[in-house]
Formats: structure tokens, C-alpha cells, sequence
């Protein structure tokens, strides 16, 4: 099976975990995102749930084919936080996520190296409790044509069991489809071949 056309990602917010040390205590959450817009209110709706906390850090890896990341350490010691989160994201190889840890000081300094473990423990104990699903990346196709050729165009789309995304049926038709990555070309040359259709890739 070719799994180039494949990623991991979660689709449901997972369980609050906690880990402790030294009476510090570190609060994971994952959530699924889909751009940085999404990012601000999910900390913002923490940080009120949270509001006696000392850090909120986190880290967020979103795309599939071009990857955009960010980490945030939030006063903590540099590279002590966001980093151990976001290698936590790369160790599952999950993508459009975003993972924050809440931290409550607890009067002991627990120094670089006991931060950097607690970030990266809460991180993967936050990934743990989410169900991790497996999504294929799919490429989307505007197909036109006259109402008269209908007929040879879903032809096409059943035999192939293709989804369609939207559709205009008027005089001159439009059908969106979304197909795997790893079977785009092949669908391109079936309706490039039809006479009077067209098909061109789309962006969403």
C-alpha cells in the first residue's frame, strides 16, 4: 500500500491529562486545527480556565505537504517548553494539531533539564489520550461541461467511486470532486480524455 497520500492527525479534542514533579503541575491538552486562526481562542479559552496558572506553552504543526510549526516557551527558560512539546508532535507524527501545557509552579525550581521532561511527559501523555486517525491527503477537480454529456462524466465518477463536493447542474454543469493524491493524474487523464470536458485542479 503507498502511504504517500496518508497523514495522522486527530479529530476530537483529547482528554486533560496532568503530570507532576517536585509539586509543579503540568496540564496537557490537544486539540485539532486546521489553520493559525485557530491557535489564539483555544489559549485564550485556557488561559481563563487557568487564569492561576504561571506558563501556558505549546506547540502547533499544521499542513501536510508544506508544514508550518510554531513553538512557544511563554517565559519559561528557552527551548525548556515549546521545543520538548513540538518534538513530542514529530515522535507521533501527527499533523494539524495543536498541544498546550499549563503549568502551576510549585515552589521548587525544577531546573532546564526537569522542565524540558515535564513539558515533553505532559505532551505525550496528552497525545496518548487522543485518538490518533489516519486521513489521506486528496487533490480537489472542478469538471465542466454541457448538461448533454452528463451521462459520460458520472459514467466516470460511479465506476471510480469519486466524492463529489458540490455540484451545479444547469445548462453548463459543474461537479467538484476530491480524490487521493496518489490517484489524482490517473482521474485528470480519464476526463481530459472526454470530448467537450474539461477539468481543471482547484484550490480550496
Amino acid at each position: 500500500m503507498n502511504t504517500t497520500d496518508t497523514y495522522k492527525t486527530i479529530d476530537h479534542p483529547g482528554e486533560e491529562v496532568l503530570f507532576k514533579d517536585k509539586n509543579s503541575k503540568f496540564f496537557g491538552y490537544s486539540f485539532p486545527v486546521i489553520s493559525e486562526e485557530d491557535v489564539k481562542p483555544i489559549i485564550e479559552s485556557l488561559k481563563k480556565q487557568h487564569h492561576a496558572a504561571r506558563h501556558w506553552c505549546y506547540a502547533w504543526q499544521i499542513g501536510t505537504e508544506k508544514i508550518k510549526y510554531r513553538s512557544n516557551d511563554d517565559g519559561e527558560p528557552s527551548n525548556s517548553a515549546g521545543q520538548p512539546i513540538y518534538g513530542q508532535i514529530q515522535s507521533f507524527q501527527v499533523t494539524n494539531i495543536l498541544i498546550i501545557v499549563v503549568r502551576y509552579f510549585g515552589g521548587v525550581k525544577l531546573g532546564v533539564g526537569g522542565l524540558i521532561n515535564a513539558y515533553r511527559t505532559a505532551a505525550q501523555l496528552s497525545l496518548e489520550s487522543s485518538k490518533i486517525i489516519e486521513k489521506t491527503i486528496d487533490v480537489k477537480f472542478c469538471i465542466t461541461f454541457e448538461y448533454k454529456n452528463m451521462n459520460k462524466v458520472m459514467r466516470i465518477i460511479k465506476e471510480r467511486q469519486l466524492r463529489i463536493t458540490d455540484q451545479k447542474l444547469e445548462l453548463d454543469c459543474k461537479i467538484f470532486i476530491s480524490v487521493r493524491k496518489t490517484i489524482a493524474n490517473e482521474i485528470n487523464d480519464l476526463f481530459s480524455a472526454l470530448y467537450e470536458v474539461e477539468i481543471k485542479q482547484v484550490s480550496d
